[in-house]
C-alpha cells in the first residue's frame, strides 16, 4: 500500500495552520500532515531523513516570516540538501507580504514552484495538492 500525500506545512501563525489543516481535510485527498513553527525544524526533520522518503513531505507550504529561521534561509540550506534528497518535494512559498523583492526572490529558487498569497483559499490548496500528486504518479 503506498503511503499517503504527505503536506508539510512550515508557519508560525497558529490560526493559518488551523486553517490549512482543516482545509486540506475537506479536500478529500487521504494525507497527513506535518506542521513546523519555524524553518529550522523542518530543515533538520528533511535532513534527517534523507534516505527515508515515506517520511519526507509531497508539499511544502512555506511562509516567508518566521522566527529562528525564515522562508529564505530555509530555502539557502534546502538548496544545499537538494540533491541528496530520495525524491522531489514540491514547495511553494506563501505569505502576506506582495513586496515584488520577495516574489521575485522566492521564484529565483528552483525548488519553488510558486509565489501565492495569503490567505490561500481551500479550493486554491486542493489544486495545489492535486497537481503534486499528478505530478508524482508521472
Amino acid at each position: 500500500m503506498q503511503n499517503p500525500f504527505h503536506l508539510c506545512i512550515i508557519d508560525d501563525d497558529d490560526i493559518y495552520r488551523f486553517t490549512i489543516i482543516q482545509s486540506a481535510k475537506f479536500s478529500k485527498i487521504e494525507h497527513k500532515t506535518s506542521v513546523f513553527p519555524n524553518g529550522e525544524e523542518a530543515i533538520t526533520c528533511i535532513t534527517d531523513n534523507l534516505n527515508n522518503p515515506d517520511n519526507l513531505p509531497h508539499l511544502i507550504l512555506l511562509d516567508i516570516d518566521m522566527p529562528i529561521m525564515d522562508g529564505f534561509q530555509f530555502l539557502k540550506d534546502y538548496q544545499a540538501i537538494e540533491s541528496k534528497l530520495s525524491r522531489p518535494i514540491s514547495i511553494y512559498m506563501v505569505s502576506s507580504s506582495v513586496d515584488p523583492e520577495d516574489i521575485e526572490k522566492a521564484k529565483s529558487y528552483t525548488s519553488v514552484v510558486d509565489y501565492l498569497s495569503k490567505p490561500l483559499k481551500s479550493d486554491k490548496l486542493k489544486e495545489i495538492m492535486e497537481r503534486t500528486l499528478q505530478n508524482l504518479n508521472v
